[in-house]
């Protein structure tokens, strides 16, 4: 199948661009020693889990169906974090993964001696209190009142017996020079528990595939620890692992004059790229302009009823028509895992760009996806 081929709406992944930002994240694994995890929170497409398990440690999870996803369809490391566990998950968790991370000390006075008599690495989640997010406080894990994390001035140094590692995780699509600011940070606040652990976990929000980052910088970070310290160190970020490797493509239905030009696309913001709205960002559209940059400006606008369901506003050098397909790019990243079938939307079929050119359909979805959602 061509590109062109592709039924709309659907998200398609660029497996030569994905396998490119593997083999960066690879090959800081391979200067450094440290390991680098999937969060699958980001990009959960098993599909190409197996071509991932080939460049990356493992995977991390948020909670108990993550979790069985990467030990069922990965089958390497597998990592948890949740801010609190379900009694009634909590065990099939531990017989699942290898590092279990605990968010407070109530959660690791709870679960810790079952994970330990598992035979399991046992983490604690710390709040390093550096804020290096600006604008943002709704992905800001640091700010006042944040539910992430122990802070240095709660700790209880009696619960930490069977605790091997510390994890940390502050940044949201940021460089390396936040996360040495970051690490300053943690060195200040905890660094009378670092050297009685074995390994440490700097979360996510690394952006190590942008063109722009600085990966020396972050590769010296990674020293530092293990050498000032000798802890095994772990990165687990979602975006830079797909950032860039994906599209997503719908057609116009339809073009409508309110003031300025609308064209109504089969998607929808709210319900196939919520962080449009979530966010908020204007995602990259191949062939267009800013507003008023190119002859014809068009608000880019959902199906549903929610009046805000809105791309945003692009210009172009044709004027739109019915049928037209427009190609969004760096669509891989929480857009699947957030969809919805809100208005009962149809969720977007999902296809691969294999690195040959083919296009092949992988997935599709239909009224029952819709009907079996609700009782």
């Amino acid at each position: 199948m061509k590109f062109e081929e592709l039924p709309t709406p659907c998200y398609v992944i660029d497996e030569a661009l994905l396998e490119r930002n593997l083999q960066i994240l690879n090959g800081v694994m391979q200067r450094t020693g440290c390991k680098i995890v999937l969060a699958q929170k980001a990009f959960s497409m098993s599909y190409y889990y197996p071509l991932i398990g080939e460049y990356l440690s493992g995977t991390t999870a948020s909670g108990l169906f993550e979790a069985r996803l990467g030990y069922e369809e990965m089958g390497k490391e597998n990592h948890v974090f949740a801010p609190a566990y379900r009694e009634d998950e909590i065990d099939e968790i531990i017989s699942i993964c290898d590092h279990i991370i605990f968010n407070s000390f109530s959660q690791l006075e709870k679960f810790k001696h079952k994970a330990l008599q598992a035979g399991k690495k046992v983490g604690l989640r710390i709040n390093p209190q550096c804020s290096t997010q600006v604008g943002h406080e709704i992905y800001d894990p640091c700010t006042p009142g944040s539910r992430f994390g122990a802070l240095a001035d709660d700790f209880r140094p009696e619960l930490l017996e069977g605790v091997t590692g510390l994890h940390f995780h502050t940044l949201c699509q940021q460089n390396s020079d936040d996360l040495d600011t970051t690490l300053r940070a943690v060195e200040e606040k905890f660094a009378q528990w670092l050297p009685q652990m074995e390994w440490i976990n700097f979360g996510g929000g690394h952006h190590i595939t942008r063109e722009d980052y600085d990966i020396p910088l972050l590769e010296s970070c990674i020293k530092r620890m293990q050498e000032n310290y000798g802890l095994k160190v772990y990165l687990e970020p979602g975006e830079a692992v797909a950032l860039n490797a994906g599209y997503f493509v719908a057609s116009v239905l339809d073009t409508h004059q309110n003031g300025m030009e609308i064209a109504i696309l089969d998607t929808s913001a709210t319900c196939h790229m919520p962080d449009v709205l979530e966010m908020p960002y204007r995602p990259p559209l191949f062939g267009s302009g800013e507003a008023g940059e190119k002859p014809f400006t068009y608000r880019l606008a959902g199906q549903t009823c929610l009046t805000g369901d809105v791309i945003g506003d692009y210009s172009f050098d044709e004027p739109l028509k019915c049928g037209d397909r427009l190609v969004f790019g760096d669509m891989a990243i929480y857009t699947m895992v957030k969809t919805t079938t809100f208005n009962g939307m149809p969720l977007p079929a999902i296809a691969v760009k294999e690195k040959n050119g083919d296009c092949k359909v992988v997935r599709e979805f239909g009224y029952e996806n819709f009907k079996t959602r609700l009782a």
